[in-house]
């Protein structure tokens, strides 16, 4: 399955069928959606019943889990297994809901069909940003809230009233949260980088209009679900974990806005453990403690979108390159030894005309674009023919 590509939802729909009974209830669905990340929006990992061809990006296991969180949210309540139906019920949410609006012309594209349809919404719902260069400095953890979706969707199945109240609400009260989980500890970068990543994350509030004077506790009493509380307490422990330690006065919070939520001390201190487990199975992998400055960090994001690319449409690129004889025997040199500047630039121009066949690699010929080349030339001799490179190890 390629979440990248028109159908994913529909292929999804075909793999889950046979898994309607993975969660017995939302509880197990709720902790399984931690252990992989999502709650946490950090996604590590997806569902098993899903195996990908190819290796996926952050933002494509963030479009599964989502779209696995509302599935199994819905056939756990209303009873059904039937997907299209499943596909109208939760594409009428976001109508209601008023958010992840597609615009007429990719209406237009996507067609009628439901499915195609959703996967746009899905899409606007995880690329916060539009701008390719803001999706590429935002790409980490610009997901943090999107379990509010979840949340409400399931709110929307129990209760189909005052929706948009509702999300508002979940959103209040999660970036307060987080906002004295933070004033709970002594800041520093990562710290602030954090509050920046939540608060890129918000859909129905305002952080910079919001009061964040701790009034808002008076709201965690009575209003909320059993997991709307946990996914508040699990917001509060990732936000105090990220330094990867708990002080005294972090925990002295984290209890104190545990006991406020209803939650027990078994409960409080399994939620701690878990994120503690959480972030010492998956530091490596979590962008935002990654302390890069901006070149390195642009060039690593677009090194995976480049990659991304090049795999997906390496059929297309392998016949390309096969009608451009002089093009592939620069590239074999290239992973050999270093090419004289007239080299690089026949290869510039001859790769640039190969990109205008491929819609999807248009990026190349933006302004700017030949910046991206070198990213490129490194990646595309995996695609030639062993024969063409020696030293290649298999």
């Amino acid at each position: 399955m390629n979440p990248s590509a028109s159908g994913w939802i529909d292929k999804f729909g075909h793999l889950a069928k046979n898994y309607h009974g993975l969660y017995e209830n939302f509880g197990e669905l709720y902790q399984h959606l931690k252990s992989i990340g999502f709650i946490y929006g950090i996604n590590i990992n997806i569902p098993e019943f899903i195996e990908p061809e190819l290796p996926l990006t952050e933002d494509e296991k963030a479009k599964i889990n989502l779209l696995t969180a509302l599935y199994f949210a819905y056939i756990q309540k209303e009873k059904k297994t039937d997907f299209n139906e499943f596909l109208e019920y939760v594409f009428e949410f976001y109508t209601q809901l008023g958010v992840g609006k597609i615009s007429f012309l990719n209406k237009i594209l996507s067609g009628n069909k439901t499915s195609s349809q959703l996967e746009k919404l899905i899409d606007s719902r995880i690329y916060l940003d539009d701008n390719l260069i803001s999706k590429t400095f935002n790409s980490v953890i610009t997901n943090t809230l999107l379990f509010i979706d979840v949340l409400t969707f399931k709110h929307y199945i129990e209760d189909k009233i005052d929706i948009k109240e509702h999300a508002k609400n979940l959103e209040f009260i999660a970036i307060n949260i987080t906002y004295h989980a933070l004033n709970s500890k002594e800041k520093n970068k990562k710290d602030r980088k954090l509050a920046q990543l939540f608060a890129s994350s918000l859909t129905f509030v305002d952080s910079s209009e919001e009061h964040f004077d701790g009034t808002y506790r008076d709201l965690l009493i009575g209003n909320f679900s059993l997991y709307e509380n946990h996914y508040f307490f699990d917001i509060a422990c990732l936000t105090v974990w990220e330094d990867q330690s708990l002080e005294y006065k972090e925990s002295v919070f984290l209890f104190d806005i545990g006991k406020d939520l209803g939650l027990d001390k078994k409960s409080i201190s399994n939620s701690i453990d878990q994120i503690a487990l959480f972030f010492d199975a998956n530091a490596s992998k979590i962008p935002h403690l990654k302390d890069q400055n901006l070149a390195l960090q642009f060039y690593s994001s677009m090194s995976k979108i480049v990659n991304k690319l090049i795999l997906r449409n390496s059929k297309r690129l392998q016949k390309e390159l096969s009608e451009s004889k002089e093009l592939v025997t620069l590239l074999s040199k290239s992973t050999v030894k270093d090419l004289t500047a007239e080299e690089k630039k026949k290869i510039q121009k001859q790769l640039l005309d190969i990109f205008k066949s491929i819609p999807s690699l248009a990026i190349f010929i933006l302004p700017g674009g030949a910046v991206l080349l070198p990213i490129f030339i490194k990646l595309i001799p995996k695609l030639l023919p062993s024969a063409f490179d020696d030293n290649r190890v298999d």
